[in-house]
């Protein structure tokens, strides 16, 4: 018995999120004791410490970011003079080196390169201004064009989605692109496994990449090498994740593609991780979704994915080798819908996700449904939403029940009273927890895909979506949100109200610090 604890005992402080949780502590520790040994000449350290403060705060303010994450740094920085400074230095902002930087601005040129051919804006004309307008300002920022003759499918569950990703797997003659933010052993990894091993043996061009922080609690260190050795597929992982204290920690791949052949393709919100599939109980029951392409648009992501392969493998991709000749039967039903996948890069100072965001909230005529994990949105967001809802717009929001982050949900809920006062309407789905990421407005347009209405899908990450515009999926996201919401309570001001003074204080200081949680 005192064997099997001490074997328990080893195990558990072996794993790797304890030993990244004992550094980062050492490193906390090592900092403060720095301070300490000058302490005989605090006073001259303190002024200094005072006017490094001032100056951090005057490079916060000519920045050009969200006023939410300003304040949320200032407000510590001048509390906490002697050291606030020193952690923004660390881990504020999107400072890269030259080099980092120089192979971040090749993947934005090799979007352009490899997708401006297809760049269509003017042929939405025939839906409005809105539709043209919306089109433009993702071709022009985000590099990514506008498709037709795609044929979409949409999943309200990964329950559904699964068994489809597996059979669209089974049919790749050419390549098959994975990239996740996280990976776990597991049902879902290990079924999808079996498929690349034996595509892989057939010559299929296998490729996986995965978040390093994302998987940290789920894969072993060096886990991309060690599958590569074992099956001979290539695997890398995206920002390898260090026990310091650094700004490059702040920047994730929070995309999640499956790709075959280039003209089939899975975005949404689930993980290759068996609790996005009910496989694994984790807060109740895990409603997500998922959508296929078919078709032209396909080729847009299997872009975005060779530049962050090129990134992380730091070699370079031959794109008209992958650019495929044909496309499935099933791209001609999707003749005279459009479909325009995007993805958002953190460090371009274009917030795309929240823009896009913005445009179909603030655009809105009838309806505005929004279904997402997190609620921690910034201030123009909140108040696009509330002047949506004052406009007469109907404006409703799913979110969870049961959290998967405490102090997070706090954070959500915090937000829930200004909004339910101008006439929001708020759902939490009481099964369990929400993790898809929706927006459907007027029966018109929609986007599924990786961005959370929270700072970090917004500002810190690398993210996808897909913006649908007069496509019959529209519908079907839809029919989802309104069935999601019969299984969902309603959130009243009453209830919002009825909180202790000190509860109340807390969520305001959560709000403040948001942007860096």
């Amino acid at each position: 018995m005192r064997s099997m604890n001490i074997k328990k005992l080893t195990s558990i402080l072996f794993q790797r999120r304890v030993i990244v949780a004992l550094l980062i502590l050492i490193e906390s520790v090592a900092l403060l004791a720095a301070t300490a040994l000058f302490s005989g000449v605090y006073v001259y350290l303190y002024w200094t410490y005072v006017g490094l403060s001032v100056l951090a705060v005057l490079v916060i303010v000519s920045r050009q970011t969200d006023p939410g994450y300003k304040i949320a740094w200032i407000i510590p920085i001048l509390l906490f003079p002697a050291f606030g400074w020193l952690v923004y230095l660390l881990c504020g902002g999107n400072k890269l080196s030259a080099r980092l930087r120089r192979k971040m601005q090749g993947m934005d040129r090799t979007m352009l390169e490899q997708l401006s051919g297809d760049y269509k804006a003017g042929a939405l004309s025939v839906y409005g201004d809105d539709a043209v307008n919306q089109t433009r300002y993702l071709e022009r920022y985000a590099r990514c064009p506008v498709y037709t003759n795609t044929w979409t499918r949409y999943f309200p569950l990964g329950d559904d989605a699964f068994p489809v990703m597996l059979e669209e797997l089974k049919k790749a003659e050419k390549y098959i692109f994975l990239e996740y933010f996280i990976i776990a052993p597991g049902v879902f990894w290990d079924s999808i496994v079996e498929v690349l091993k034996e595509k892989h043996a057939a010559g299929v061009d296998v490729r996986v990449i995965y978040d390093d922080v994302g998987s940290l609690n789920t894969l072993p260190m060096n886990y991309a090498r060690k599958f590569e050795a074992e099956t001979g597929i290539p695997c890398c992982f995206f920002n390898r994740f260090l026990p310091l204290i650094s700004i490059r920690m702040n920047n994730r791949d929070h995309r999640k593609f499956c790709i075959i052949d280039g003209h089939t393709a899975f975005t949404g919100g689930i993980n290759l991780a068996d609790e996005y599939i009910n496989q694994k109980l984790r807060f109740g029951h895990w409603k997500d979704s998922a959508i296929l392409l078919k078709g032209e648009a396909a080729w847009s992501m299997t872009v975005m994915f060779l530049t962050m392969w090129e990134y992380v493998r730091d070699t370079k991709v031959d794109y008209g080798a992958f650019r495929p000749a044909a496309l499935p039967a099933e791209a001609a039903l999707g003749k005279g819908h459009y479909v325009q996948p995007y993805t958002d890069n953190p460090l371009d100072n274009e917030p795309v996700g929240e823009t896009v965001y913005l445009n179909l909230i603030s655009k809105a005529r009838k309806y505005v449904y929004i279904m997402t994990p997190y609620l921690i949105v910034s201030d123009c967001v909140n108040t696009a939403l509330c002047a949506a809802a004052k406009a007469g717009v109907d404006v409703r929001i799913i979110t969870p029940h049961i959290p998967d982050k405490p102090l997070v949900f706090e954070l959500t809920r915090s937000h829930y009273e200004e909004l339910l006062e101008a006439g929001v309407q708020i759902f939490e789905y009481t099964p369990g927890f929400v993790h898809a990421k929706n927006l459907v407005s007027d029966d018109v347009y929609a986007v599924v895909g990786s961005i959370n209405m929270d700072y970090r899908s917004m500002f810190l990450h690398f993210e996808d979506a897909v913006w649908l515009c007069h496509d019959p999926t529209v519908l079907d996201v839809k029919q989802d949100f309104l069935a999601t919401q019969v299984k969902s309570q309603p959130v009243t001001l009453e209830q919002c109200l009825d909180h202790s003074w000190l509860r109340r204080l807390f969520r305001s200081i959560l709000r403040v610090l948001a942007p860096l949680l």
